[in-house]
Order: C-alpha cells, then sequence, then structure tokens
C-alpha cells in the first residue's frame, strides 16, 4: 500500500472538515455530498498548480460548496448569531489558512470551518 501523499491529506483533511458542517447543519445529503467531491476535485487541480496554496484549501472547498449551495438550494450555512435576518455565514480569511465562519453584519468569528456543530448546540467534533 502506498503512503498518502500530503495533498491526498490536505484533500481528505477539507472534505472532512466541510461534511461535518454539511453534517451539523443536518444538510449532508448525498447530492450535497457529491457536491463537496466535485469542490474537493477541483481543488486538487488548483493546488496542484500551486501547491503553497495548501493551507488555504479547507476554507476553499466550504466556499466552493457554499456557492454551489446558493445556486441550488438557498443559503448555508445559516448564522446562528443574528436571529431576526435570516442570512448566510462568510468564510474569513477568503484565501488564508485556519478559515472560519464568520458573521458580516456582527463582525464575529462562529466557529472555525469543521466546528460547526459547536456553534450550532452539536456535540464537539
Amino acid at each position: 500500500m502506498e503512503p498518502i501523499t500530503p495533498l491526498e491529506q490536505t484533500l481528505h483533511a477539507a472534505r472532512a472538515l466541510v461534511l461535518a458542517d454539511l453534517a451539523a447543519g443536518r444538510v449532508a445529503e448525498a447530492d450535497v455530498v457529491s457536491l463537496v467531491e466535485e469542490a474537493v476535485t477541483q481543488r486538487r487541480w488548483w493546488v496542484e498548480q500551486w501547491p503553497e496554496g495548501a493551507p488555504y484549501v479547507a476554507g476553499l472547498v466550504a466556499q466552493d460548496v457554499q456557492d454551489a449551495l446558493l445556486e441550488r438550494y438557498g443559503r448555508w450555512p445559516l448564522c446562528p448569531v443574528c436571529g431576526d435576518d435570516p442570512h448566510a455565514l462568510d468564510v474569513d480569511p477568503v484565501l488564508g489558512a485556519d478559515p472560519h465562519w464568520v458573521c458580516g453584519e456582527a463582525g464575529v468569528k462562529v466557529a472555525a470551518v469543521g466546528s460547526l456543530s459547536e456553534a450550532l448546540g452539536g456535540a464537539s467534533s
């Protein structure tokens, strides 16, 4: 068996983080998981072209899935901080390491990508 390359480790980690957030929001249906797989495939090519961007892959996959969900189903993830005006959280930094879900309206970090269950009142992952 061949060892897992750093690239594959990065992609598997990004997939796991985004799937954890989708599960926390109870939207990890088969068609949505397919969106994650599509995003990971696209980011595989991207990081092969720019290996220095590997630390940014988790945030980019989260944004890719968020964009795909918006086009097909609506906003995700909804902000748990602002109850009056439903709006989606954003990934911050847009292109950077250690991505977090943030509420742009309240100006607060809600959760690290992969830890959305904590902000939604679920168990830690």
